[in-house]
């Protein structure tokens, strides 16, 4: 029986679970679970990887998307220039990481893009902000990086006037803000100045319609949740997993 699972915390809600053992029985895969490893600390991880020498991959969710690669023996490209992973494969004991996050979120987020989305506003600064960060910068798309403890180079919320909202009609939210069981949170934007010239994509996908994306769909901007890209990079995971080596 091959193991793959998901670690972070917490992990009060697991698309990945659930989304692979229903995957497992739609497509007859017998010999693979999926299970989710709530952990602490990454610090657990060693600790994880001996109680469960049969776990042959997984993959990697707040807050660890850049503190797992201490762990591992190898990045690969893709994974390194993001400076984030978020799946990784283990081959003879022996890890190796890769990013999907950026691939599902580029083919997601074109489903969508106008001409017009030429600069974006990244709110959140985690792992998840690394891989949307390498996808613009692979479509030629500028970018400002929005937090609450705004370092160089970055804006915080009060920044964010007249002239830049007009100015950056793509906003991803990157952080957990809205997600459930919170599903009031919402990060701080003066929504006032969204129109239908906004494209909004939040990578949380339940609630499908988070107040972020609701603000938005109220004003007539364009929406996407996160939904899409999980399913996305989850298969990407698998192919991973499955590849020759």
């Amino acid at each position: 029986m091959r193991l793959y699972g998901l670690i972070g915390f917490p992990l009060s809600q697991s698309f990945s679970k659930r989304y692979f053992t229903e995957k497992f029985e739609k497509e007859g895969i017998g010999d693979c679970r999926y299970e989710a490893f709530e952990i602490p600390s990454i610090r657990q991880l060693p600790e994880l990887l001996q109680q469960y020498p049969e776990l042959a991959g997984f993959n990697v969710t707040i807050p660890y998307k850049q503190e797992v690669m201490a762990f591992l023996h190898e990045l690969d490209g893709e994974a390194e220039s993001i400076g984030a992973c978020n799946c990784i494969r283990i081959s003879n004991g022996r890890l190796k990481g890769y990013n999907t996050d950026a691939a599902a979120f580029e083919t997601t987020l074109l489903q969508q893009l106008q001409p017009h989305h030429q600069q974006a506003l990244i709110l959140g600064t985690g792992g998840a902000a690394r891989a949307v960060r390498y996808t613009l910068e692979k479509l030629g798309v500028s970018y400002r990086y929005v937090s609450r403890t705004p370092g160089e180079n970055e804006w915080g919320y009060a920044d964010l006037d007249a002239g830049i909202m007009e100015a950056y009609s793509l906003i991803i939210n990157t952080t957990p803000l809205g997600s459930y069981p919170n599903i009031e949170g919402k990060p701080n934007l003066p929504y006032t100045l969204i129109t239908s010239r906004h494209y909004l994509y939040d990578l949380v996908y339940n609630p499908p319609l988070t107040a972020f994306l609701k603000e938005g769909k109220d004003r007539g901007a364009l929406i996407k949740n996160g939904y899409e890209m999980l399913v996305g990079q989850a298969e990407l995971s698998w192919n991973i997993w499955n590849a020759e080596e």
